[in-house]
């Protein structure tokens, strides 16, 4: 049974905000000098964004950040965390900046100033410039390299009127969905590649930090956003408690060591042993990416369910795929491979043959389940393991089939969505987490990615055939009464 919600249970200062990433809310990717993003790239190849969809127009945030920065002034909420888009910066990824993009981003942070809103700035949510991935992307050293210098131009630009800079969102994904399974931007599938990204991604995190606090000092605060994953075991087998071992290592300790513990774990190397020499790890490598942070950001939706391979599906690849999509990660169902079967990419690479269980109970839309329980047991265990360091839920929200009926759109499941995962929120906070925030997602209903407009996140309903009129629904007037009975 899940926790009843209680305003109570939230400190004084805590922070309630909202969140969205570039490519998904801003639209105007020709004008202004923005350059080609591999979003841009990956959503015009046929057969990868669910309909054909694009992020070329989306929620047209591009031209109408005023109206979207008044609504939430009206929500009451204290901060708002956006993303840059790197591209609209620095069109190629490298070079002098691009001045329509900075004067668009220095004009949002200031227009949230004015209604009293704390600007929290994401730099990399996944959408690199293609120019640079046809470089090699994050398979090249070099593109950490070109972060730092982006971070660099980004904090003398928008200077100290940054709350908090968070330096990427789900490094997990952009790895692993990415070059791994390529079911996201670059849609590549190479295991040993996807290790090799997600090193520099660390990488690119510790020598942003090192960028921003060059640049702003050391009172700059710094984050990064990510997503980890709560994983059961189908039972109390040995057997299934090492597949949950297996998974939570390639899935969170490749960035907790590194980031949080300043090491890649024995256990980690051993496991991928037979997928990667790493080689790209360099000798001061993890020294930089041990960055001292302000807080952790933490995105949940849901958990997963796992188990032993097959007796006959111990070599990589054999047992069925995970199809984690997006953000929380939708569990697919667990099954033999006939002889001969050819095995789809995995994420999970060096743990392929884990069977990862359909999930139950009620689903969001994008067949997620509803634990609110997992996040107050991710932000308790993460608060064990690390007691100094504050925490954020960085993303937290949930898909539904929203209809809009006479300018409303009435939308109890995720009301109750919401008001559940403040519980769990709650509860940790009685429970000695340290939680600062909480950021909903979405602000608005977007472009999610590989599944198109065909998936509806928002507090605000986004009616795209209508010139993207916006509609609060009813989630946000409850947001808008939360927020209040916690002030």
């Amino acid at each position: 049974m899940s926790a009843q919600f209680d305003p109570r249970a939230f400190p004084k200062g805590f922070t309630w905000g909202v969140a969205t990433a570039a490519y998904q809310i801003e639209g105007a990717v020709c004008q202004d000098g923005r350059g080609q993003s591999i979003w841009d790239t990956f959503s015009h190849t046929p057969g990868k964004v669910a309909g054909g969809e694009t992020g070329d127009v989306t929620c047209d945030h591009y031209h109408r950040w005023r109206e979207d920065l008044d609504i939430m002034a009206d929500l009451g909420i204290d901060a708002y965390r956006l993303s840059t888009a790197w591209s609209r910066i620095q069109p190629t990824g490298k070079g002098q900046p691009n001045p329509a993009g900075v004067n668009f981003y220095s004009r949002l942070v200031d227009g949230l100033l004015e209604r009293g809103i704390k600007p929290v700035v994401t730099l990399y949510h996944w959408d690199l410039p293609q120019a640079l991935e046809d470089s090699g992307g994050w398979l090249n050293r070099d593109t950490p390299k070109r972060f730092s210098d982006y971070a660099a131009l980004m904090s003398r630009t928008l200077g100290d009127r940054v709350d908090l800079w968070i330096t990427l969102n789900e490094p997990w994904c952009a790895a692993f969905l990415g070059y791994a399974e390529g079911i996201h931007a670059p849609g590549l599938t190479s295991p040993a590649g996807s290790i090799a990204a997600a090193h520099h991604l660390n990488l690119a995190h510790g020598l942003a930090i090192e960028a921003i606090r060059g640049t702003l000092g050391s009172a700059a605060k710094v984050s990064v956003a990510l997503n980890p994953h709560v994983v059961h075991p189908a039972s109390e087998s040995p057997e299934d408690a090492e597949a949950v071992r297996r998974i939570t290592t390639v899935g969170d300790e490749i960035f907790y060591g590194p980031l949080l513990d300043g090491r890649y774990s024995s256990q980690l190397v051993a496991d991928l042993a037979s997928v990667t020499d790493w080689s790209f790890v360099h000798d001061a490598d993890l020294a930089r990416i041990h960055q001292p942070l302000n807080c952790l950001g933490v995105n949940y939706y849901s958990t997963m369910t796992v188990a032993a391979a097959e007796p006959e599906a111990t070599a990589p690849g054999k047992a069925a795929k995970s199809v984690k999509a997006g953000k929380g990660g939708k569990a697919g169902k667990a099954r033999r491979r006939t002889a001969g079967e050819r095995a789809k990419p995995s994420p999970w690479v060096g743990a392929e043959d884990v069977r990862i269980l359909e999930p139950t109970g009620p689903l969001t839309a994008m067949g997620w389940n509803i634990k609110p329980d997992g996040l107050t047991e991710l932000l308790t265990g993460l608060s064990a393991r690390y007691p100094s360091l504050p925490l954020m839920v960085t993303e937290n929200g949930s898909a539904f089939p929203d209809k809009l009926v006479d300018g409303k759109v009435a939308d109890p499941k995720r009301i109750d969505y919401l008001e559940r995962h403040l519980a769990a929120v709650g509860a940790a906070i009685q429970a000695g987490a340290k939680v600062e925030g909480y950021f909903a997602w979405s602000l608005m209903d977007n472009f999610e990615w590989a599944c198109g407009y065909s998936k509806r996140f928002g507090l605000v309903y986004v009616d795209y055939p209508d010139c993207q009129r916006r509609y609060l629904k009813d989630s946000a007037h409850r947001y808008r009464e939360i927020i209040a009975a916690t002030s």
